[in-house]
């Protein structure tokens, strides 16, 4: 017979909730004033999306994958994408091995947890598409065999702004595998004060223990999915996603796989806040990371962007009552 649970000790899903927000927590000392942008990561991960983060180099982007890794106990590898970069670099290769006398494949980088893909506009079109099949099916095809990749997985993307020298733009089915995203941005001037005095805040994280490991963050990924969703909500959400359809200043309004996205951001952001239902602030809050980078303006760029597209849908879809 199990023994009943003990009074005022947490169970195990309390003890993992717990440990989550103290992950946040240390984030937050680490990545200075972008509370926000730590949630959405943390929410895009629960979710079982892939994140990007386009910005400027040296705020913190590759800090932020490696914290996100070590606090929540995943392996990880980082790639460098750049012009020469080829899929095999990514992906792996099948190598002749004398002794046996046949191929054995060697794994690549993407064989781990948390994949940093840094300055992913950087590698051509072709490497770039090395990813899709690993982001969306979670597995990679070599030579007619298929190999599974670790589960979680979670591909962590930066990418430089367009207009900088020698940056590939992300085609639209790569940008759709991307459940979210961000930009971090030049911190408020107390937070830079605080960097400039103590310097380098990855050095922080040797002194940090996880507080969690890969087998509970599938255990909280299951409990994303147990979010309760009412049909009002659902109603809020295809209203959003209708009101993007048919529009003449986009060329393609958000598809099912966006709405989906949607739903299960919302989902992971309720989670985080400790509540077991979706409430339509839950949407609103990730609705511009899912939905701007789907949303391409007919004007040419800088006439209108994805951000305000998404602030526009917000203002202009009724909350449900």
């Amino acid at each position: 017979m199990s023994a009943d649970p003990i009074p005022g000790r947490p169970q195990p899903r309390d003890a993992e909730a717990v440990a989550l927000q103290r992950a946040v927590a240390a984030l937050e000392t680490v990545i200075l004033g972008k509370p926000r942008q730590i949630r959405l990561c943390l929410a895009c991960l629960l979710a079982r999306g892939h994140l990007l983060i386009e910005d400027v180099p040296g705020v913190g982007k590759t800090t932020l994958a490696h914290a996100l890794a070590h606090l929540l106990g995943l392996g990880w590898q980082r790639v460098q994408f750049t012009s020469d970069l080829l899929p095999a670099d990514i992906v792996g290769v099948s190598v002749f091995d004398r002794a046996t006398q046949q191929f054995r494949f060697r794994n690549g980088p993407i064989f781990t947890q948390l994949l940093l893909a840094d300055e992913i506009n950087r590698a051509s079109p072709r490497t770039q598409s090395a990813l899709l099949e690993a982001m969306e099916e979670r597995q990679v095809s070599v030579d007619l065999t298929t190999y599974r990749l670790p589960d979680p997985f979670f591909v962590v993307a930066t990418e430089n702004p367009h207009e900088e020298l020698g940056t590939f733009a992300l085609p639209e089915s790569q940008l759709d595998r991307f459940l979210m995203r961000i930009t971090l941005g030049y911190p408020e001037a107390r937070f830079e004060r605080e960097l400039l005095r103590k310097g380098e805040r990855r050095d922080l994280l040797s002194e940090m223990t996880p507080v969690l490991d890969a087998a509970s963050v599938l255990r909280l990924q299951q409990a994303v999915r147990a979010v309760h969703v009412s049909d009002p909500l659902l109603d809020y959400v295809q209203a959003l996603i209708e009101r993007t359809r048919g529009r003449a200043d986009l060329k393609l309004g958000l598809s099912p796989r966006a709405g989906q996205g949607l739903i299960r951001a919302a989902q992971a952001w309720a989670h985080l806040a400790g509540r077991q239902a979706v409430l339509p602030e839950d949407v609103q809050a990730v609705l511009s990371a899912v939905a701007a980078h789907r949303l391409e303006p007919r004007e040419p760029a800088g006439a209108v962007d994805g951000e305000r597209l998404a602030a526009d849908l917000l203002e202009r879809v009724p909350v449900p009552i």
